[in-house]
């Protein structure tokens, strides 16, 4: 039995043309291995082909070529047992009103073949907070006991697999922390998760590895922490009590600061080889006293375009 949870190799999506539209590469040899065990990232922005792949994996979506494996089933040689292998929890929130949430986890267990004496109803609102919401109309629970909801029903099935396809897009930050500890209670209890975002933060938070992917095709895969080391990098802005400085304060060459309008420095850091204090003893060095400081990180963007960057060189 291999190692990896989900084996992709060499995948290509091609949408043919239609009418006015034309050809479209939707995933251009896509290749990943998520290991089992692990909370895997998928990153990308609105349309890099996230969803694809995932709707590939379920069944959805036709792959124009490539293999994909599923806990080791092929999902062309072995449809059923691969797709009794994953449980995807989608993007969009779509319920029966009127039914309750233990109503609902029933008839999906029903639909998956469980017997009643192995369905999992009471365990998995335990497991997702909605215990005590077991027996009220779906139409009365809150957005985030919603999709809540949906992560118990793509586990009635008890899949060792797991997708979240945007968990937390358009959800405050808050309700985004409840849903983090519920991805790390499932992958405690032993599922494999893939979660794909377009949150640095969240990916940050909780994955073990990192694939970023754009405009189909894999920027970047490696593991959480050696990419962060290598996109560690910051901007900081200090505005000084001067009226209008003339010049980069001889002191602030060795950071190469940069001056911004009229009283403005700024410096692009990495806080591994660089310390704020010794930036402000410099300032201060050179007489200047500093009237505010702002912070700014690296978003997806800049991510993105400097991983391109390396690739292209």
């Amino acid at each position: 039995m291999s190692d990896y949870a989900i084996e992709i190799e060499n995948l290509n999506k091609i949408y043919k043309a239609r009418g006015k539209s034309p050809e479209k590469r939707a995933l251009r040899d896509v290749s990943l291995k998520i290991p089992k065990g692990s909370i895997f990232g998928l990153l990308g922005p609105n349309g890099a082909g996230k969803s694809t792949i995932i709707n590939i994996m379920a069944g959805l979506v036709m792959k124009s070529s490539g293999q994909v494996k599923i806990w080791g089933y092929d999902i062309d040689d072995n449809v059923r047992c691969a797709k009794s292998s994953i449980g995807i929890v989608p993007q969009e929130i779509n319920e029966d009103a009127f039914f309750s949430p233990a109503r609902t986890l029933d008839l999906m267990a029903g639909f998956y073949g469980v017997p009643k004496a192995d369905r999992r109803t009471e365990e998995l609102l335990e497991l997702v907070g909605l215990a005590d919401k077991a027996n009220a109309y779906v139409r009365t629970l809150s957005g985030g006991m919603k999709r809540r909801l949906l992560v118990a029903k793509a586990m009635v099935h008890s899949p060792p697999i797991l997708v979240l396809d945007e968990p937390t897009a358009g959800v405050d930050i808050e309700l985004r922390k409840q849903l983090w500890d519920n991805v790390r209670a499932l992958n405690e209890s032993g599922v494999t998760i893939l979660l794909t975002t377009h949150y640095l933060e969240e990916a940050e938070e909780l994955c073990d590895e990192i694939a970023i992917i754009n405009h189909g095709e894999v920027v970047t895969c490696e593991p959480t922490e050696d990419l962060l080391s290598r996109l560690d990098n910051k901007t900081i802005r200090f505005r000084l009590d001067v009226e209008r400085l003339a010049e980069v304060p001889e002191t602030l060459k060795g950071f190469s600061a940069e001056k911004i309008g009229k009283r403005s420095v700024v410096i692009r850091y990495s806080p591994n080889e660089v310390k704020v204090s010794d930036m402000i003893g410099a300032i201060h060095g050179a007489g200047h006293t500093i009237l505010d400081i702002s912070t700014d990180e690296s978003d997806l963007e800049d991510v993105f375009l400097q991983l391109t960057q390396e690739k292209a060189a």
